[in-house]
């Protein structure tokens, strides 16, 4: 059994009842799987590189990894709060190191590392068109790392961006955590939440992951479905 360790923050983590509807891309990403391939989900809610490290979660998966396996990074949100030391990170300096931390681990490891970018928030503009976004330098110092390291990168990112833009403001909400009062008996209140996901966002995002991992073949794409239309 090969294992997909994801470390990451609450866009990926696996949600349980307390929370539903929200959904994590981790949660959703086992539906384009093989048999003999499983996802074992570190992410949790409001973690960067920094406290990620920090609080010993990539220690946790240190101790389980293994040959074969893969190792999916996946930070930006939380590295962005520079008004919370705890979590914030420079995109230039202390983000790529932490990255490279993440890369070390996997490959100490036997294990394949693959640096994943952000998830676009959903904000508008008043002209319709996505908004300019704020994950831009830490997608910058991903790609750069990337390069540096010679990691495999899937830019999630743009891919978001250019789906959100496709989908337009008012469809595109059924993605999110954006919704009326009283549409969930589990979450009775109104929700305008534009970073976090329902079912059929993670689901559309997670289907962007795979087909990044098969554009760059190899062990990457083998992991996948046969015939995925992606």
């Amino acid at each position: 059994m090969n294992i997909i360790f994801w470390a990451a923050d609450s866009t990926v983590q696996t949600n349980d009842y307390t929370t539903y509807p929200q959904t994590g891309i981790g949660q959703a990403f086992p539906l384009f799987l093989k048999d003999g391939y499983t996802v074992e989900n570190h992410a949790k809610n409001g973690r960067s590189t920094k406290s990620f490290i920090d609080e010993g979660r990539l220690k946790k998966i240190e101790e389980k990894i293994g040959e074969g396996d893969f190792l999916f990074i996946q930070f930006g949100h939380n590295d962005e709060k520079i008004n919370d030391p705890s979590r914030y990170t420079e995109p230039g300096g202390s983000y790529k190191s932490n990255l490279r931390e993440f890369i070390r681990a996997a490959r100490a490891h036997g294990a394949y590392p693959v640096l994943i970018s952000s998830l676009e928030r959903r904000f508008f503009g008043e002209d319709g068109k996505v908004y300019a976004g704020e994950h831009g330098e830490y997608v910058e110092a991903m790609k750069e790392t990337a390069k540096e390291t010679d990691t495999p990168f899937v830019d999630l990112y743009s891919m978001s961006r250019e789906a959100l833009s496709e989908m337009g403001e008012e469809k595109s909400r059924k993605w999110y955590m954006y919704f009326s009062k009283g549409e969930y008996a589990t979450h009775p209140d109104e929700s305008l939440d534009n970073t976090h996901l329902r079912y059929e966002g993670a689901v559309n995002y997670a289907s962007m992951i795979a087909r990044g991992l098969r554009e760059l073949g190899g062990i990457y794409s083998s992991m996948l479905i046969d015939n995925l239309a992606l």
